[in-house]
């Protein structure tokens, strides 16, 4: 990881300002993700002041055209599509999570689960393969309320680390499941080569979910509820399904997936009620991502390491620590990677610390007890190994594949 973040030199003088010869854009840009690291209440107001001084700086220091990046010209596409596709599918996955948690179905899946270990392994899965076709964030706050109900309150720090994991495993292989992958997608990356993530998502979600399912037991078994279980809303599991065949059919005929999301969504509203109020804290996290992102656009690539399974390896380390939406668009601005090993490595790598990820983020609401490094280390040490020994199998079985 060290090596990967030394290795970010050697661009020319004559195009950007230097310190320690590295660009100062980076300097800005980490000192941007540190605050959002460790400052949670203020993300979206750090992130768009970091905008504004990366703006600033390439301004004044060089002869960058915001205007022009954006909307770009005859010989350079603009970002706006990519930000105006990462909205629409931001905030429109945010009602389609909530669709799927108001049809019943998450709260009776439960209750059909062993009351052991088993159990609570089996719930991971099912987080995982939720995740697959809803944002991770969504499958992880289902998640961790779910847990808060089944283990009645006392739920390990070690799974809660697990049901982070959990839902960015279960999201790093498939197009609609991660922010990062969608950007891969946006971008023009098959859904076929993203889906090999899968491979190292399930030898992890072996690894680490065994272990944190028997933690989890050790402290308190899935406790038979007395709720009483309500019918399932097929009509809003319909209009979900119909939200992600929006989605996929729009991407392939016009390359722009959030119109199909939009559209369903609104033509369903008028028989599907749906609570508009979930789009102000979607709206909110979308523009501190796009923030991101656009930052991250705006950084020099020509002279990042050369992509190898080595620093893709260290781009899931950095990930646990920066944010993996600008990791990603770096990595798609350079290109030359295995989007198979780069989707798992920056899908999955956030997993390893409670911050790494906006799914452990957004759990943190849920448990305020995972706010702490050293504490989500010590419990869930299993989410790091598992995340080696997930991009190694992949690697033997696959090889590297840019």
């Amino acid at each position: 990881m060290v090596q990967v973040l030394a290795d970010i030199n050697h661009i020319s003088a004559a195009t950007t300002p230097h310190l320690f010869n590295i660009p100062v854009e980076y300097f800005l840009f980490g000192f941007t993700l540190l605050c959002v690291a460790f400052v949670h209440k203020h993300t979206m107001k750090i992130a768009i002041c970091g905008l504004a001084v990366v703006i600033l700086f390439k301004v004044v220091f060089t002869e960058f055209d915001i205007f022009h990046h954006i909307l770009g010209s005859k010989s350079h596409d603009g970002e706006w599509k990519t930000l105006l596709n990462l909205f629409g599918l931001l905030t429109g996955f945010s009602l389609l999570a909530h669709h799927f948690e108001d049809s019943g179905l998450p709260q009776r899946i439960p209750h059909y689960l062993p009351k052991n270990w088993l159990g609570g392994f089996l719930f991971l899965l099912i987080i995982a393969f939720i995740s697959s076709f809803l944002d991770n964030i969504a499958a992880a706050m289902i998640g961790g309320s779910i847990a808060y109900i089944l283990f009645n309150g006392k739920v390990h720090l070690g799974f809660i680390a697990a049901i982070v994991a959990a839902s960015n495993a279960g999201g790093a292989g498939s197009v609609v499941g991660d922010t990062t992958t969608t950007m891969m997608w946006i971008n023009g990356v098959a859904a076929s080569e993203v889906i090999t993530a899968y491979i190292g998502s399930a030898i992890a979600l072996l690894t680490f979910g065994i272990i944190a399912s028997v933690q989890q037991s050790r402290l308190q078994n899935i406790v038979e509820t007395k709720r009483a279980l309500h019918a399932v809303d097929h009509r809003k599991l319909i209009l979900v399904a119909f939200i992600l065949l929006g989605a996929i059919s729009t991407n392939i005929f016009f390359g722009f997936p959030a119109l199909g999301v939009w559209f369903t969504i609104l033509v369903g509203s008028i028989v599907v009620k749906t609570n508009w109020n979930s789009l102000y804290p979607a709206v909110k996290g979308s523009i501190f991502l796009l923030s991101l992102v656009l930052i991250s656009s705006m950084m020099p690539v020509n002279e990042l390491p050369p992509a190898s399974w080595h620093s893709t390896l260290g781009l899931g380390f950095i990930s646990s620590v920066f944010d993996n939406i600008p990791l990603t668009k770096l990595a798609l601005s350079q290109g030359g990677y295995d989007w198979g090993l780069t989707a798992f490595a920056v899908g999955f790598g956030g997993s390893m610390i409670w911050f790494g990820s906006s799914a452990g983020v957004a759990i943190s609401s849920i448990y305020p007890d995972a706010k702490s490094v050293t504490n989500w280390l010590k419990s869930g040490w299993h989410i790091a190994v598992a995340y080696i020994i997930g991009f190694l199998t992949m690697l033997i079985l696959n090889g590297w594949n840019p």
